[in-house]
């Protein structure tokens, strides 16, 4: 294997490498000396609390079996007692494939990742890698404001998540993006790779909730022609789509079992196979994956593999609903109203104080993109400079099925009944003057008077 300058970043990094087998430590001790890590080797577990009490190590490699046992409980004791004297200290576990059930007992007990033997030279060195840098970058606080193009907000629940987005970015960590529908799963993901090493490399969505459990072999893999009936033709799989590059797994959660463990492969292993083409292929791959699951439950009722969640979930993002960032809904809508304005004839239109009450109060169930939705209605139904109470209330009208059982009817009588206090609140400030009272509801006065029919107010001006 051929140095680079990816991997010329361990200079001055403290590993310790315990394992029992002497062809292992070696064969690990040499790779990692040639790339500049200083390596200290155990051969027991006792050994390793000796080195873990006296020295500091930036990461432990740690075997699971040592001397004649073969169960891996020597493994799991030993990362407990490890994982008291030094909580913070990243630990990557060695652990055959028919053992992956031990490991991922290790991640519950705080093992940051595990490779399984026999390794790749080039995962182990990124996993290493990974692994140190998320935990040097989370020793770093931030309050920075972070922003990227589409993703608009400057409350902290946004901002945490793309603090840590952009300290995650540059590694190599596969990265699960939780959130509900709407919330901008996908606008993460591309943040993540437009910020990573990767940026210059495709990046390929693939919507997994959609794909037939039949086809997911060809779709991600590719195949040959007559790989199958009906093959008339080779196809490249997303996987190949991706290479350099970032893979985006939307919808995770609604993957058939059947394809998690052929998944499963792929992300342990960083190879598969082209259907009707028996060499083997590599996926030079970073995986981000999306879902608005609660995976694990789905782990807890067997329809989720415990072991893929371990893979995917190096980092885990959640991105906050609408609802729990309202301090984002003015800023938002007009940034909309902004892009819709570009595809009008419109220069630019004013959000009137009526609609931006409506805004704040409404629940948004669909979060950002019910929102970016309602604004695009109303800007191609409005006839004026002003997008006022009434476009907003029409537009959500007009909604989603999921939008229109929150908007209609109960909600939307809510509305009105906003709107109808806002003006006679209006008209009590400004003593019934109807010009004042327009102009602070950013309407005209002939909408005005029409609200005043409307609502059955008495002017007195």
């Amino acid at each position: 294997m051929e140095a680079n300058k990816e991997f010329a970043k361990g200079k001055g990094y403290h590993i310790l490498v315990a394992d029992d087998d002497a062809s292992v430590r070696a064969a690990v001790s040499l790779l990692l000396d040639r790339f500049g890590y200083h390596v200290t080797l155990a051969t027991s577990t006792t050994e390793v609390i000796e080195y873990v009490r006296n020295e500091k190590f930036h990461l432990l490699l740690l075997d699971m079996n040592y001397g004649s046992k073969t169960s891996g409980e020597d493994g799991l004791e030993l990362l407990r007692k490890v994982k008291v004297l030094i909580p913070s200290t990243p630990v990557i576990l060695f652990t055959a494939w028919g053992t992956i059930s031990l490991a991922v007992e290790g991640m519950r007990l705080g093992a940051f990742d595990f490779i399984t033997k026999p390794w790749d030279n080039r995962i182990l060195l990124e996993r290493i890698e990974t692994a140190i840098a998320l935990h040097e970058s989370s020793q770093k606080s931030s309050s920075e404001k972070v922003g990227a193009a589409g993703i608009v907000g400057d409350s902290e629940a946004l901002q945490s998540v793309l603090r840590i987005a952009e300290r995650v970015a540059p590694t190599h960590a596969s990265v699960l993006i939780l959130g509900e529908s709407g919330t901008g799963k996908e606008l993460i993901a591309k943040l993540i790779h437009e910020r990573s090493k990767r940026a210059k490399a495709p990046f390929v969505k693939v919507n997994l909730g959609g794909m037939s459990p039949l086809l997911f072999e060809s779709e991600m893999f590719g195949h040959k022609r007559g790989a199958f009936t009906d093959a008339y033709s080779d196809r490249v799989g997303r996987i190949a789509m991706a290479n350099g590059g970032t893979i985006f797994l939307d919808e995770i959660g609604d993957l058939d079992l059947s394809c998690q463990v052929k998944l499963l492969r792929v992300l342990q292993d960083q190879y598969y196979e082209i259907l009707g083409d028996s060499k083997p292929q590599k996926a030079d791959i970073r995986v981000i994956s999306a879902t608005n699951a609660d995976l694990p439950t789905m782990v807890a009722h067997h329809t989720f593999r415990e072991d893929l969640l371990y893979r995917i979930n190096l980092i885990t993002l959640t991105l906050p609903p609408l609802r729990d960032r309202r301090e984002d809904i003015e800023q938002l809508a007009q940034y909309f109203v902004d892009l819709a304005c570009k595809d009008t004839r419109y220069s630019s239109l004013h959000i009137a104080a009526t609609a931006r009450r409506i805004l704040m109060s409404y629940t948004w169930p669909g979060n950002v993109r019910e929102l970016k939705n309602c604004i695009e209605r109303a800007v191609l139904l409005c006839d004026s400079d002003t997008i006022d109470g009434t476009l907003i209330q029409l537009a959500l009208s007009q909604s989603t099925p999921i939008a229109q059982r929150e908007a209609t009817p109960a909600a939307l009588g809510t509305l009105d009944k906003m709107e109808e206090e806002a003006i006679r609140a209006s008209l009590e400030r400004h003593h019934g003057n109807l010009t004042r009272v327009a102009e602070e509801l950013g309407i005209s006065r002939a909408a005005l008077y029409r609200r005043l029919e409307k609502y059955n107010i008495k002017a007195t001006n």
